[in-house]
């Protein structure tokens, strides 16, 4: 074929496409009428990752499993707002990572709120103002995010799915030569976590280093300014229109931050592969083997321990302190409800259990 016969066959191959987005969306509306009438929850993560795993069980082409992740779930997010449109509350400000993680479950379409402080997420989704609200828990490279945590103990919030997102910089400037740079902005953070970049390529131009208040902010500042750079997502460039001039620029590829999405009183259905997280109050937690002993509890059981995280009690006069655990399982595994049926509510607060992001 020539290129016009690919571009033609294509096109036909687009208009098939539209028809068959079409037609599931009808059944998305009738189910989402059906939700409606028995009150049924519209957002269901361990739903469609049984669909993300049946459909690259028969993927036979060219498309990798994020690319078939990326494709369905903006399909998932056009197919909740036909069911129910829904807002959701973000860690700000927009073009922040925390909004790219948020859109990479909710799409494009959603109703969005950019509020400045994980408090006021947690807040907007407390008071019904949010369905959901998404908020960082900790990253690979700096640990946890402590304010995160510590609200996830005050709050009644339940964690119903975790996104986990490869953090990359970009260095973004309408100047096309670094000679003509005369400041780059960006978060302490993300200067850090570019320091190798920085050293080899601008060091010796002796340009100065602005730390603002957010990623976001910096790409702002260069769009306004011909002679400044940003160090900032790729999201945050595109947003204000900055171009790229460099793209991955972090010193390890690895860094990843996790994301957690957070609603009132939703119970997600097992799937095969769960992460549940609680908040643990150990009695007597002075005595010696106390911790040992809880934690004997789940080796014992076979249950994987992933995370432990130990907070101080606020508000106590002696060094005491709680802990956010995390293992692989569901909350309605027997194993993990004689756990919990053994120390109680008054020690475990079950924060949720959710599809597990590997």
């Amino acid at each position: 074929m020539d290129l016009q016969q690919l571009r033609e066959r294509i096109d036909a191959l687009d208009d098939q496409l539209l028809n068959i987005l079409n037609e599931r969306m009808e059944l998305v509306k009738s189910v989402g009428d059906l939700k409606r009438s028995s009150n049924s929850i519209i957002y269901r993560p361990e739903r469609e990752k049984q669909i993300l795993d049946r459909l690259e069980k028969r993927n036979t082409g060219l498309l990798t499993r994020p690319a078939i992740d990326a494709i369905f779930f903006e399909i998932f997010a056009v197919s909740r707002n036909l069911e129910l449109p829904e807002r959701i509350s973000y860690l700000g400000p927009e073009g922040s990572f925390t909004h790219q993680a948020a859109e990479s479950r909710f799409g494009g379409m959603s109703e969005y709120l950019v509020l400045p402080t994980i408090h006021s997420v947690f807040e907007s989704v407390e008071t019904g103002r949010a369905r959901f609200g998404v908020v960082p828990i900790e990253n690979n490279q700096e640990g946890i995010v402590v304010e995160t945590a510590d609200f996830l103990r005050e709050k009644e919030l339940t964690i119903v799915a975790e996104v986990l997102l490869p953090i990359h910089f970009t260095f973004a400037s309408q100047s096309d030569s670094l000679r003509d740079i005369k400041r780059i902005y960006s978060k302490d953070i993300a200067f850090r976590q570019c320091g190798k970049f920085i050293g080899e390529y601008l060091e010796e131009l002796g340009i100065e280093l602005i730390s603002v208040d957010s990623t976001s902010k910096a790409a702002k500042l260069a769009a306004q300014e011909p002679d400044a750079a940003a160090i900032c997502s790729s999201i945050s460039a595109r947003l204000f229109g900055v171009p790229i001039l460099f793209d991955n620029i972090e010193d390890n590829d690895q860094n990843r931050t996790r994301f957690l999405i957070l609603s009132k009183n939703i119970v997600n259905q097992k799937s095969d592969d769960d992460k549940t997280t609680l908040i643990v109050n150990l009695p007597n937690t002075n005595r010696p083997g106390v911790l040992y002993e809880f934690l004997k509890e789940f080796n014992d059981r076979g249950i994987n321990l992933t995370k432990i995280e130990s907070r101080p009690l606020r508000g106590e006069s002696a060094f005491r302190f709680w802990f956010l655990v995390e293992f692989i399982g569901h909350i309605n595994d027997a194993p993990v409800q004689e756990i919990m049926q053994k120390y109680g509510s008054s020690h475990i607060k079950w924060l949720g259990s959710y599809v597990r992001v590997s």
